[in-house]
């Protein structure tokens, strides 16, 4: 899937990629130079390698590294920097990597016994060795075989010589394997064809729209859906990616002010934290918050900040967005993440059968956008079904299409014979003017089965301070919800324990709900 050498055939001198660290940037040309350096430094180290597992934070190392395995026709597996040997050794197993490459940054742990290819730091666009001939650290060209005829051609009208691998013309090829964050198990190894991501680019671009002076900001984790998607799509685009190593609420509204950044992807606590540090996010053109649900108070917030807010729902089985509303629909509809992207189809299951409008079931998803299966078969056939993908997300969809997601459905608490919504009880805790956050669980009971449990983040963050208590809490809850669904433990926190992708970790709560 050599998307970059179809890119700097069209516009080789458009700027690709800015380091927010120190204001580097590269051309599409001379990023195609770095990608072959890489290439070829891969291929010197790890011959014939099939899967190729990246451990990377986000910056220029890991694009040029990701080209690269692409165009080599290898398969990227994205790893997470914080695992430990144990679990490291246990992702590169079921994956089946055949080496791992990582940053200067990366400590791999001694104990993993995979070939380890380690990527400097790359030169600036102006200092690459034989950027203008496109050559390799070898002095020899990078063998390409760009499939597609006429269409594949720079200004000049001379066709492109490019590299074999799987491309758009290729769908069913596997580009990617992503594990999931697993807050409710095992981790899933995620397979995504290069026609899933193809068709995902093309998706969200019809919803946020797309211009060629666009400037994107990674700084998500780039072994997650929403770290990685940015780095495909500004290159078919065409447009800037601006990389920087990590999120910091300070470092973050700095680089979105100093690179002309127009759009981001954030979690919802990160949204809260530029926020509060007064970033300049009124002057980008798209902020998609995913990753969690977005608190009604946040999002009312960022919209009276005329911050351009677009909540979405989406899944690393859907090579990210499935769902995605504009300010004006979130502004009018705040419960609700918008209608489904282009192509992509949603059903709301039952008992095996779609419901009604404004019934809730299951959210199952199908589409070209949709992965085509897990590591295993097994985890692939129980997900996989006459509708589509089951999620395990529990939704409702109103008369327009609009999906609103009440939680996963194997956190739903059946207490006492009653069913109850987490997402449902942490609405009505998030109402409470002196409550910044919440999560809600079930946790065993000997005479109701399960309890419905809250965790609970004050306004301010701090548990200590006396301006709000469990007292307060269980009175708000009292005003506000049935018997059987008010939290029965309550417990306060500085901050809800989460995954590096910004969903809550629902064990953790359980963890702290038990000891209160």
């Amino acid at each position: 899937m050599d998307v970059l050498a179809r890119r700097v055939a069209a516009t080789p001198d458009r700027t690709a990629l800015v380091d927010a660290r120190d204001s580097r940037r590269w051309s599409y040309r001379h990023l195609d130079a770095l990608v072959d350096r890489a290439a070829e430094r891969l291929r010197e180290r790890a011959p014939a390698v099939g899967r190729v597992g990246t451990l990377f934070t986000p910056g220029p190392a890991f694009v040029a590294t990701f080209h690269a395995a692409q165009r080599l026709g290898s398969t990227v597996v994205g790893l997470d920097t914080r695992l430990g040997g144990a679990d490291l050794s246990a992702h590169v197993r079921r994956a089946g990597v055949d080496c791992l490459v990582s940053g200067p940054q990366t400590t791999v742990p001694g104990s993993v016994e995979t070939p380890v290819v380690v990527v400097p730091e790359p030169p600036a666009g102006d200092d690459i060795p034989g950027e203008t001939n496109q050559t390799a650290n070898s002095g020899q060209p990078v063998e390409r075989n760009i499939a597609g005829g006429t269409d594949q051609t720079v200004n000049s009208g001379q066709p492109v010589e490019g590299v074999a691998g799987p491309g758009p013309d290729d769908p069913a090829e596997t580009a990617v394997v992503l594990f999931t964050s697993g807050t409710t198990g095992r981790p899933k190894g995620v397979r995504l064809t290069a026609g899933n991501l193809h068709a995902s680019a093309v998706a969200s671009a019809f919803r946020l729209g797309v211009s060629p002076g666009d400037r994107w900001l990674c700084c998500l984790p780039v072994n997650h859906v929403g770290g990685l998607a940015p780095v495909l799509r500004t290159a078919m685009y065409g447009t800037t990616l601006v990389v920087q190593r990590g999120f910091d609420a300070e470092r973050t509204g700095g680089a979105l002010a100093a690179h002309g950044v127009t759009g981001v992807s954030l979690v919802p606590t990160q949204l809260r934290r530029l926020l509060d540090v007064g970033a300049p996010l009124s002057e980008l053109s798209a902020v998609l918050v995913g990753g969690a649900p977005t608190p009604e108070r946040l999002l009312d917030r960022a919209l009276a900040a005329d911050v351009p807010v677009h909540p979405t729902y989406g899944l690393t089985e859907t090579a990210s967005q499935v769902a995605t509303a504009r300010p004006a629909g979130a502004r009018d509809h705040p419960a609700s993440v918008g209608q489904p992207l282009y192509g992509v189809r949603v059903t709301v299951v039952a008992d095996g059968s779609p419901v009604e409008t404004g019934e809730r079931g299951e959210i199952v998803v199908a589409g070209p956008t949709v992965t085509p299966g897990y590591l295993d078969s097994e985890t692939t056939g129980a997900a996989i079904g006459e509708w589509g993908l089951h999620t395990g997300d529990v939704g409702v969809r109103d008369g327009a299409g609009r999906l609103r997601v009440l939680g996963r459905r194997d956190e739903m608490v059946l207490t006492g014979g009653e069913l109850v919504a987490p997402r449902e009880v942490v609405e009505t805790l998030r109402s409470h003017p002196a409550v910044a956050d919440a999560a809600v669980v079930g946790l065993p009971d000997e005479e109701w089965g399960e309890r419905v449990a809250a965790l609970v983040v004050p306004e301010n963050g701090d548990e200590d301070d006396g301006t709000l208590d469990v007292g307060t809490v269980r009175a708000h809850c009292r005003d506000s919800l049935p018997g059987y669904k008010r939290p029965k433990t309550v417990a306060l926190v500085d901050t809800l324990p989460r995954t590096v992708s910004g969903t809550v970790d629902r064990e953790a709560v359980r963890a702290r709900l038990r000891s209160a």
